[in-house]
């Protein structure tokens, strides 16, 4: 883990600077700097900071600072659970944004407003921001926001119970990660403590318990070495809750301890139930006096956060009652099980009623009497019936917002292909003019030389490539024997008629593939080879292009593409030179790389095209390019 000391000498001078700077734009510059770095480590100094900026500010007017100064008071009011007042600032930054911003802060924001609304149970909106910030991602890649989208997606489906789901988006964004290895700054690192906390919380949930504590151990690790304290407190909780939850007594006391002194962290929620928990240690170890003590400053901090939080208030209570049972002090321990009935009740807590009614059952049988604790016994299976059935129907409400999302998913994904295939038909419409110009060429020569036999022949062949060309734009899916003919006519064209015999080909298919019955994406293979001849074989006398068929996996092909042609640096070089041929490869390439992107998503696929430029191993001669592509073999019948 990167050392904190470097960033704490940088934030000394900066501050050194800033004591000694008097002008507003150095001031501004100055501040600004530091209030990033403080929005994540010492709230109270970054909002003295900001204050001073909106003064400088109301009377130099330098955009780009002003909104520096909303998002940076918008992750503060995050941080410290003001979640209204980071949603008004948020709206007033990505106001900003869109007259002085780029692509990348947009993205940047939309992400980090997509957390306040998941604070704010507002769902629908993160989901919204995520997407808006996942089309930006699209058009400009960015490793350090993708992992931080994927991060939130990942809670997104934890708040849906939808855990496999969510501990997938959260190992995958932890990897992406951890691939930017040195270059992670310090939100990335804030990030990486909500992804290990996400990680925890499904472990808990999944009584995974050494997993969950090792994540939450891990969490407060970055969280200590990082200076990033304002949620420590929540962080300290979730370690010693854990602990408690192993045996783990002195451990788990601890941590409740750390929680409670943290003075960082504000949220008196995450003290008093440290609080409390504390204090259920202590009864545990039959040290009523101080567990009594603890569990009155946990309701007084609960009360102060609000008078009705009934639930803590009867898990409380149902402490002191096993607490003075105990300890043989009958009419406190009916009183305080009594209470916690009442409370309970008033929330419909029914996991916590059943819990209440078998303790008070246990406490009567004790003392012989059987009629009441007979009376809780059956009102403690009334109620945990009562609990099985409240989580059936969350269970079925789950499962009809996972299928409602991944409906909304594959119709979007529909929407994104459909897109490519009109992308698509449009580039067949203007299909490479060269090659459509030199046959057309060829064939009137053949007619004015009275060839009749070739000009028949040739323009038979053209004519049907052309109707082949616009019957397949209309088709996602065809055999793959058909797509083999079709590059089979392509090819033969052009070394025909546009190359006149200068180039050569030759199409392969492995004995394991029956290309009759196997259907791929309609005309994938065709970009690339127009690719090899148009930037790799054009200047060539003796071109050769090569493409092979073969089973890559159960339900993948691997296309590979060779040519013996110039090689891609000397292609680039030649394209930079003639603006014609400058963005050819963009367009046919681009559009059959994003629609292999979207029919692999369904298949959980990663890398679907290679590039490997083929060179002399001892001069580094260029001597052609391979081109590898992982084709999805689906339903031949569909359209």
């Amino acid at each position: 883990m990167t050392s904190t000391a470097p960033q704490s000498q940088e934030i000394n001078e900066l501050e050194f600077k800033l004591r000694q700077h008097q002008e507003p734009l150095q001031r501004l510059l100055l501040i600004d700097k530091l209030a990033a770095h403080y929005s994540f480590t010492n709230v109270s100094r970054a909002k003295i900071l900001l204050s001073e900026q909106f003064d400088i500010l109301k009377t130099h007017d330098y955009p780009d600072f002003r909104l520096n100064c909303y998002l940076n008071l918008a992750i503060i009011e995050n941080q410290l659970y003001n979640f209204i007042e980071a949603e008004v600032l948020f709206v007033e930054a990505i106001d900003l944004l869109e007259d002085i911003g780029n692509v990348k802060q947009l993205a940047e924001v939309y992400i980090d407003y997509a957390g306040t609304c998941m604070n704010l149970e507002k769902m629908d909106e993160a989901g919204e921001y995520l997407e808006k910030a996942t089309k930006l991602l699209r058009s400009f890649p960015d490793e350090r926001l993708s992992a931080r989208v994927i991060c939130r997606e990942g809670f997104m489906n934890l708040h849906y119970s939808n855990f496999s789901r969510a501990i997938e988006l959260l190992l995958e964004a932890d990897k992406k990660k951890t691939a930017l290895s040195s270059l992670l700054q310090l939100k990335d690192y804030y990030f990486l403590t909500l992804i290990h906390s996400g990680l925890g919380k499904i472990y808990e949930l999944n009584d995974d318990r050494e997993k969950s504590v090792a994540a939450y151990l891990k969490v407060v690790g970055m969280c200590e070495a990082m200076g990033m304290r304002t949620r420590l407190s929540w962080h300290y909780l979730n370690v010693g809750n854990g602990f408690m939850a192993l045996s783990e007594e002195e451990k788990a006391e601890h941590y409740f301890r750390k929680a409670i002194e943290t003075s960082d962290d504000i949220s008196r929620y995450a003290r008093a139930s440290a609080y409390a928990n504390l204090g259920y240690c202590y009864y545990e170890k039959r040290l009523f006096e101080e567990a009594l003590e603890l569990f009155d400053r946990a309701e007084t901090l609960y009360k102060e956060k609000s008078e009705e939080d009934y639930k803590n208030f009867a898990i409380i209570e149902s402490w002191r009652g096993r607490l003075f049972a105990e300890n043989g002090e009958t009419e406190k321990a009916t009183y305080h099980f009594a209470e916690a009935f009442d409370l309970a009740k008033k929330v419909e807590d029914y996991k916590q009623l059943s819990v209440i009614c078998k303790d008070i059952a246990n406490f009567y049988a004790e003392f012989g009497d059987y009629k009441n604790a007979f009376e809780y016994q059956s009102l403690q299976e009334k109620f945990g019936e009562q609990y099985l059935e409240e989580v059936n129907k969350r269970k079925q409400w789950e499962l009809e917002v996972k299928y409602e999302a991944e409906k909304k998913k594959q119709e979007a994904e529909l929407l994104r292909l459909q897109a490519t295939r009109l992308q698509l038909k449009a580039l067949r419409a203007q299909m490479n003019p060269h090659f459509m110009y030199n046959a057309l060429n060829s064939i009137q020569h053949f007619i004015t030389s009275n060839e009749v036999t070739s000009a028949t022949k040739y323009l038979a062949k053209f004519a049907k490539l052309m109707r082949q060309s616009l019957e397949y734009s209309d088709l996602e899916i065809i055999s793959l024997e058909k797509e083999i003919e079709f590059l089979d006519d392509y090819l033969y064209i052009n070394e025909k008629l546009r190359f006149e015999d200068r180039l050569s080909y030759q199409i392969k298919v492995d004995d394991d593939i029956e290309e009759d019955i196997l259907g791929v994406p309609t005309m994938i293979v065709q970009p690339y080879v127009e690719n090899a001849i148009e930037h790799g074989l054009r200047t060539k006398k003796d071109g050769m292009v090569s493409v092979r068929f073969s089973l890559y996996e159960e339900d993948t092909i691997l296309c590979v593409v060779e040519d013996n042609g110039i090689g891609r640096e000397r292609a680039y070089q030649i394209r930079a030179s003639d603006p014609q041929f400058l963005n050819h490869r963009s367009k046919g390439t681009t559009i059959t790389e994003k629609r292999l992107q979207i029919l692999h998503n369904s298949k959980d696929k990663k890398v679907f095209v290679e590039t490997i430029d083929l060179k002399d191993r001892q001069s580094g001669e260029a001597l052609g390019t391979r081109v590898e592509i992982k084709i999805p073999i689906v339903e031949v019948q569909m359209k």
